[in-house]
């Protein structure tokens, strides 16, 4: 097999694998309080310094496109759960924060959705294979070639 059959290859079961599990974590995903989307943008937020990203920012790391993640940061402020805040250093930026109530919506989610996580990660794979898998994939998103 050639390297670039054998990139395909890692690729389709890497792309098959997010894709199923992604699947799985959607359908058992506890959206009373906010959706899975909600979920990623309050997840960025909520690990950031501050709770406190630019909008800039906030849209390159989050799983959206860009007037997606416009409009949810809106209902989202409209629900009290992040704000709009101006950039002091920047007068055209925007920071967006994640607000006491929406750190608090957040966790609460968070713990439901963690122990889903594990229950289908974990089961398919052990300790070392987690380990293993963690550090391949930041390897892979770290060492992408820039445009």
């Amino acid at each position: 097999m050639s390297e670039e059959a054998r990139s395909v290859a890692a690729w389709e079961a890497l792309f098959r694998a997010q894709v199923a599990v992604m699947r799985q974590l959607g359908a058992d995903f506890p959206h009373e309080d906010i959706s899975f989307n909600e979920y990623d943008v309050m997840f960025t937020l909520s690990r950031a310094r501050d709770r406190s990203l630019r909008m800039r920012e906030l849209n390159k790391s989050v799983l959206l496109t860009q007037p997606s993640v416009s409009r949810l940061v809106d209902r989202l402020v409209a629900r009290g759960l992040i704000e709009k805040l101006p950039d002091l250093r920047d007068a055209r930026g925007t920071v967006i924060r994640l607000t006491d109530a929406g750190a608090e919506a957040f966790y609460r989610v968070a713990q439901v959705h963690g122990a889903t996580i594990h229950r289908v990660v974990g089961y398919a794979l052990d300790a070392e294979e987690l380990a293993q898998l963690t550090a391949l994939c930041t390897k892979l998103r770290v060492q992408l070639p820039t445009a």
